[in-house]
This record gives structure tokens, C-alpha cells and sequence, in this order.
């Protein structure tokens, strides 16, 4: 059996336990029985996304994601569809800063239709030119309709300002005049530098038996070769010395604004009292999302008063420090200066007089846990975290001991992270402004983008 001699076949844990197995080309296996229904999802995880591209090359993660469902020899274009639509399954992929992820979601019975797909498009995928230019003219379509929400133009320009140098500064979908000019070569190259067991996370998750579908597993992709080590990421994001600000003007009738810190990444122990920060502020509810955030400190003092039509932010796990963000919608016929001013005065109450209390404390972990209950109730959703989270934050653990960490964390620790990271100095002021209105002229230490 060709699984790492150091790791070996695991002890056989209870079902609804994960392990972790890892080949000997380096293809890294997670797998949980759950016998709940007869169904199982299987996952692939490839450790490349807008992270790892830079000017040139921004999107192709994206592009090289669309291309994947473009056919093998084996598997022609659009046979796949009719094959996972015929056993009622389904399939999709997704790309993001950190890393591109393909499912399928099948009848248990039928997974080993997705291991067989998986592991031929790992390495047979075709990359035809012609295909290639027809998805350029989708994806050039993607960007455009993007750019028809005044929300994407103002990620963009945010995003832009506070990164200068980590390329968390790209959109996901990429810059346009890279769309326009990224070739067939450069697809096919980036898809043989990080399509390759060693840079892949294989996750099994549903109604199987684990030594039975480890075994299927590392028949299909054992004999697939190593590739070369992905270069890494060294671009570590200098210090901000002071307040950015952009403002951009667009079609519509509605305004926006978003505040915008640098925050710690996945791993980093300040991650936790942030999201129990995030909640208290805005009702972001950490992994899996839903909910309300009509108790949150914002709602009640901008939505609740009129000022703003809604609140939202929050920070999501990363490899890398993100941006934890606060975001307002201005209410129709409101002043988007007097939303800023207000906003800025709850943010200044919360660091000096008014700090997170317990009962917001107790609120913010009753949030997460039912965020976590809904983000992992179904067999993909489980799949897709675990991935995730040996991606994001170097094992799957992470997402395990998600609610037990957020206990962990007191109103002290959450009073001493809003201290280090609402720092004005170190944050980025993005506002949306109709054409037909005009912002205020505001200084900033930095100069106004």
C-alpha cells in the first residue's frame, strides 16, 4: 500500500472521527464516515489562488479553475455533467486568495465517480485553445458584470489601498487587462506548477468505509508523480503609518462605506477575541455565516436611527493577515458624512468608556455556535471546512476546536485586540459616492487615493 511509511494506515477511528493519511507523493487524504444518510461528498483542495499570482498573471487561478471543466481525454467536455446529473449528484469548484477547491457531492454508492474525475483532471486535463478563448470571453464578462456593483468597485480600490505590496491586493476574478493578454501557455504552466498530488488535500467525508475508500484513493492517485514545489509566498505586508483613504464614483443611487484594518491571519491567537469582537459589532458569526445582527452594537446605533440602511464586516481566515472590515450601507437620502462620523464615535465609545460586555459576550458565542451548526450540517459543508481549514491554518484541527477556542476567549482579550487593531493609523476608509453627488474633502496622513 503506497501511504507514507512514517504515518502508515491509521488506527481505524470511531466513525465521525477524522483522519489523516498522507501518500507517498505527497497527497495529503483526509476522510470522516457519517452514516447519517447514504450519501458522501469527496473534495480536492489545491494549496494556489490569487495569493500566489501577481501583475501579469492576476485571475489565472480563476481561468485555470474554469478550464478544469473543460475535459480530459478520457472525460470529453460536458460528458461529466450529463454522468453527475444521471446518479442526481452534483459538482461544482470555487477559486479564492488562498486556494482552488473542485466537489462532487454523489448517492454513496457513486463517489468513486468523483475519485475517478478528480484524479484524471488532476493531470489530463486538456487546456484546448480554443476553449481557452472562449472562456477568456467569459470570464472578461465575469469581470464586467462585477464591475456593474458599486460593492466590487469599492472592495477593488480598498483592497488596492491597504495592500501595496501582499498580493491579497488583487480581486479574485483578476485585473482586466490580464484577462486580455494571458495565453494558453501561461494557463497550462500554471496548471503543471500546482496541479499536483503534493500540493493537494484529497477529503472524503460521508456514508463509506474508511479503509475501503483510503484504498480506492490511493489506487486512482498514487501513481500520479510529484510536481515541483510550488515557489512560496514571501510578501509580508509592511506596516501602515497612517490613515488611506479612497473614494470612488459610480452609477446609482445608493452610497457606501467601509472601514478597513489589517488584522492577524487563521493562526495567530488574536484571531478568536477578533471574531468575538466582529459579532459584538456587527453579528458576523464566524464559520458557516446566517443568523441576524440586529442585536449588534452598529444595527442598533446606525440602522436602528435611520443613519444607514445596513451594517455588516467581519474577518474571514486566512493564511495570511487579512483585513477585518465594518461596512455601512447609507439610507436613501442620509449623509454619508454624518454616517462616518457616527460610525467612527461607536467605534471611539467601544475603545474608551464602553468595551464588549459578557451579555455581548454570551451573545457572540451563542452566534457562532449556531453559525457553526448551520455551516456544517450537511456532508459537503463538512468537506469543504476540513479542507479548508488544513489549507488555511495547517491542519483540519482548526475547525474541530473552533467553538472551544472562541470560549476560551474573555472581554479582556477582546477590549486589548480592539485596542491593537482599530487603530486609525493603520486602517483604510473606502467610500461609494454616486455620480451625482460629491464627498466631502477629508485629509488623511497618507494622501486621499
Amino acid at each position: 500500500m503506497p501511504f507514507n511509511k512514517a504515518l502508515g494506515l491509521p488506527n481505524t477511528p470511531a466513525s465521525g472521527e477524522v483522519s489523516r493519511t498522507v501518500l507517498d507523493n505527497g497527497l495529503t487524504i483526509l476522510t470522516k464516515e457519517i452514516h447519517h444518510a447514504p450519501v458522501a461528498t469527496f473534495w480536492v483542495f489545491y494549496r494556489v489562488g490569487s495569493r500566489n499570482e501577481g501583475p501579469g498573471t492576476t485571475g489565472i487561478s480563476h481561468w485555470t479553475e474554469h478550464m478544469m471543466f473543460k475535459g480530459t481525454p478520457r472525460f470529453p467536455n460536458r460528458v461529466l455533467d450529463r454522468a453527475i446529473s444521471r446518479v442526481g449528484g452534483q459538482w461544482n469548484a470555487f477559486t479564492s486568495s488562498d486556494f482552488t477547491a473542485y466537489y462532487e457531492t454523489l448517492p454513496a454508492g457513486e463517489i468513486d465517480l468523483g475519485l475517478q474525475i478528480e484524479s484524471d483532471r488532476m493531470v489530463n486535463s486538456l487546456f484546448d485553445p480554443d476553449k481557452v478563448s472562449s472562456e477568456r470571453t467569459v470570464i472578461i464578462s465575469e469581470r464586467q458584470g462585477a464591475e456593474n456593483n458599486p460593492t466590487f468597485l469599492l472592495s477593488e480600490e480598498v483592497y488596492a489601498a491597504a495592500f501595496r505590496i501582499h498580493p491579497y491586493r488583487h480581486m479574485v476574478i483578476g485585473d482586466m487587462v490580464d484577462l486580455e493578454t494571458i495565453s494558453r501557455d501561461d494557463l497550462y504552466a500554471h496548471y503543471r506548477r500546482y496541479y499536483n498530488p503534493n500540493n493537494a488535500i484529497a477529503v472524503a467525508v460521508g456514508d463509506f468505509s474508511r479503509e475501503t475508500m483510503l484504498a480506492r484513493i490511493a489506487k486512482l492517485f498514487a501513481p500520479l508523480k510529484s510536481g515541483p514545489d510550488p515557489r512560496p509566498v514571501h510578501r509580508a505586508e509592511p506596516e501602515q503609518r497612517g490613515e488611506r483613504q479612497v473614494t470612488v464614483e459610480g452609477d446609482g443611487e445608493t452610497a457606501y462605506l467601509v472601514l478597513a484594518y489589517h488584522a492577524p491571519n487563521a493562526t495567530d491567537t488574536d484571531f478568536f477575541p477578533l471574531s468575538v469582537l466582529a459579532a459584538a459589532l456587527v453579528g458576523a458569526g464566524g464559520p458557516g455565516g446566517g443568523g441576524t445582527n440586529k442585536s449588534s452594537r452598529l444595527y442598533k446605533a446606525l440602522v436602528e436611527t435611520e443613519l444607514a440602511a445596513a451594517v455588516g464586516g467581519g474577518i474571514g481566515p486566512m493564511i495570511d493577515p487579512p483585513l477585518f472590515t465594518v461596512s455601512a450601507t447609507l439610507r436613501a437620502g442620509g449623509d454619508l458624512a454624518e454616517l462616518e462620523t457616527a460610525l467612527d464615535a461607536e467605534l471611539e465609545r467601544l475603545l474608551t468608556s464602553d468595551p464588549v460586555t459578557e451579555e455581548e459576550w454570551g451573545k457572540a458565542i451563542k452566534r457562532a455556535k449556531a453559525a457553526f451548526a448551520f455551516g456544517s450540517e450537511s456532508v459537503t459543508s463538512q468537506g469543504s471546512w476540513l479542507g479548508f481549514s488544513e489549507i488555511t491554518a495547517g491542519s483540519y484541527v482548526w475547525f474541530q476546536d473552533y467553538l472551544s477556542n472562541l470560549q476560551k476567549v474573555t472581554t479582556d482579550d477582546v477590549a486589548r485586540v480592539a485596542a491593537n487593531c482599530l487603530d486609525r493609523r493603520r486602517r483604510t476608509i473606502g467610500r461609494y459616492v454616486p455620480s451625482t453627488s460629491k464627498p466631502k474633502d477629508r485629509g488623511t496622513e497618507e494622501g486621499t487615493l
